[in-house]
């Protein structure tokens, strides 16, 4: 028998009525029950915050200040020693958390333990969009936040993440959570549905895809400024 710590889900929603239901369900549905959900309604003008509250969800609203502000607004209430990331969008299996508590309960040397992910087009995606945006059928290795779970000493040691960025702010703290030396373990199961529909920041975002060649770049310099 293993310990049942808490796990802290942070979920982050800005104007994502259409398909939160359907990822909160898939978080409040694991088979690991010692879950708090905290869902921040980044200012959303929709009926995002609604939603949550009626699952019962820790519900937090700030004026709209993007992504990264958001999950580190969760992260400051969160009371459990696991963090796990969640997207309005997605989708977890419904052993995800169990079998990734398992995992870091048998190794203390492990930091975090992520997964196996698909991605699917999302029924309601146009035709024309469908069409440009690949969603690979074979499953891959769960480099998303989404995909993991994390000690949150091991977050901490991290940092928060990086309002400055208006896409890449996962990428940026992965990139981060490398050059510290966390140990990551990625599971053969599938734990993660990563969702493709036309509001995805990749497609709608694409003036700031830039910003991702920034991230490398500030990468690289903290790299030398190491040697």
């Amino acid at each position: 028998m293993i310990d049942t710590p808490l796990v802290s889900v942070v979920l982050p929603v800005y104007n994502g009525e259409r398909y939160l239901a359907e990822a909160i369900e898939s978080v409040l549905g694991q088979s690991y029950r010692a879950l708090e959900l905290i869902v921040v309604d980044d200012g959303s003008t929709d009926r995002s915050g609604e939603i949550a509250r009626g699952y019962g969800a820790r519900c937090v609203r700030q004026p709209n200040a993007g992504t990264a502000a958001a999950r580190n607004a969760g992260i400051d209430c969160a009371r459990g020693p696991l963090l796990a990331h969640m997207d309005a969008d997605d989708l977890w299996e419904p052993d995800k958390i169990d079998a990734q508590v398992r995992a870091l309960a048998a190794d203390s040397k492990i930091d975090a333990v992520s997964g196996h992910m698909v991605e699917f087009h999302s029924p309601d995606l146009p035709e024309e969009v469908r069409g440009r945006v690949r969603a690979p059928r074979e499953r891959m290795p769960g480099h998303l936040l989404q995909a993991m779970l994390i000690r949150r000493e091991a977050h901490d040691r991290v940092g928060p993440f990086e309002s400055r960025w208006r896409i890449g702010q996962d990428m940026s703290w992965s990139m981060r959570a490398a050059e510290a030396g966390l140990r990551l373990l990625v599971l053969p199961e599938l734990v993660l549905r990563r969702r493709i529909h036309a509001a995805n920041k990749g497609v709608t975002a694409r003036e700031h895809a830039h910003e991702r060649l920034l991230i490398v770049k500030a990468a690289l310099d903290r790299r030398r400024g190491r040697t």
